[in-house]
């Protein structure tokens, strides 16, 4: 029982990952029913996030941690401008124009969305014989064909549950948005793909110079709560009330946030990169939407539309291609070493495309 457990542990705090991400979302998008602003939520977020890492980042990477340089705090704010304005903002409020199973639906593309930018940053090299990129290349494809679909074509309700398709009280805009709104959403949630994205690949190269995965993420919560703030002054000017918080969702969905979705998340997803590489990460996401899907159903008593489900299904089959693909490619790559826990620096934190180290293979 106890070999099992070790050799369970990183699939299990997966797991657990993934019902935890999922619970965020859940709790995000019943605070934002209740009138919270998605720009406030954010500031909140990361400013206990960043509260939040800090002392574990202060004492645990002291001794490894290098000199902050002008040069590494400019990424540090352009990874802040990526994750938190783009990423969270955008996904953020194209949930609010669809729900939170569409969102959780079309964040599963985020990784052909990375394997796109990384090609044209030539991050990632195509070779058209091999298998390996051809399955990327086609689930690419695929999977922005199943994200087209979700977002021009609704179909009937799907009923999950006997229950009202909104709560007392909730805007039903929210619930049950127009077609336009159901597109408007779509591109924002691609905007905030496109930074998840455009975030990955900047931090795999910061973190070559500041290999302090902890405190990276600390500078980039903090920093990026400043910016979120900014935003939140600008768009919430006309409504200081935005800023007040209940005891409610209000309250616990960005503490929440902060804390597990920023803070034990990104621990154990960190621990597990560093044993097992970045791939099988990616592998578990899928299994997010449909926690999410079934919480937001019943919780939430949110509408779940056949287009949706068939959208959802083909951008399922498309990532799994792309990670397919790369999980080939990272083991023709890995050098026959016992030691399994040794993976190269420069695959720890991009999930799908992490760009190729030829120095290191030669040596290796």
């Amino acid at each position: 029982m106890g070999e099992w457990l070790r050799n369970a542990r990183p699939y299990l705090l997966l797991l657990a990952v993934q019902f935890g991400s999922a619970g965020m979302f859940i709790f995000a998008m019943d605070a934002i029913k209740k009138g919270m602003s998605h720009y406030v939520f954010i500031v909140y977020r990361n400013a206990i996030a960043s509260v939040t890492l800090a002392p574990f980042a202060f004492v645990l990477e002291r001794k490894v941690r290098p000199k902050m340089t002008v040069g590494i705090f400019s990424e540090i704010m352009a990874l802040a401008f990526f994750e938190i304005i783009l990423d969270q903002c955008f996904a953020l409020l194209g949930m609010k124009f669809t729900s939170a199973s569409f969102l959780s639906a079309v964040m599963n593309s985020a990784p052909s969305v990375t394997f796109v930018m990384a090609v044209i940053l030539r991050l990632e090299h195509m070779k058209m014989k091999e298998v390996t990129c051809q399955a990327k290349l086609i689930g690419t494809i695929v999977t922005f064909g199943g994200t087209l679909l979700m977002a021009l074509y609704k179909g009937p309700v799907i009923s999950v549950m006997k229950s009202s398709t909104t709560h007392a009280g909730q805007p039903q805009t929210l619930n049950n948005p127009t077609a336009n709104h159901w597109i408007l959403g779509t591109c924002f949630l691609l905007i905030g793909c496109a930074g998840f994205s455009a975030f990955y690949i900047l931090q795999t190269i910061t973190l070559r110079k500041y290999p302090t995965e902890m405190s990276l993420a600390t500078w980039v919560c903090f920093v990026g709560a400043l910016q979120s703030s900014v935003v939140a002054a600008i768009a919430e000017r006309h409504h200081p009330h935005a800023w007040a918080i209940g005891w409610d969702t209000r309250l616990f969905a960005p503490a929440y946030a902060g804390v597990v979705t920023s803070g034990v998340q990104y621990y154990i997803q960190g621990m597990v990169i560093k044993s097992m590489g970045p791939v099988i990460v990616t592998a578990f996401n899928p299994l997010r939407m449909i926690i999410i899907t079934t919480l937001a159903c019943i919780i939430l008593s949110e509408q779940l539309y056949l287009g949706s489900v068939i959208g959802a299904i083909v951008v399922v089959l498309g990532l799994y291609l792309v990670v397919w693909g790369k999980a080939k490619e990272c083991q023709r790559r890995m050098p026959p070493s016992p030691a399994k826990d040794n993976f190269p620096e420069d695959q720890r934190q991009l999930p799908v495309t992490a760009p190729r180290n030829d120095s290191n293979d030669n040596k290796g």
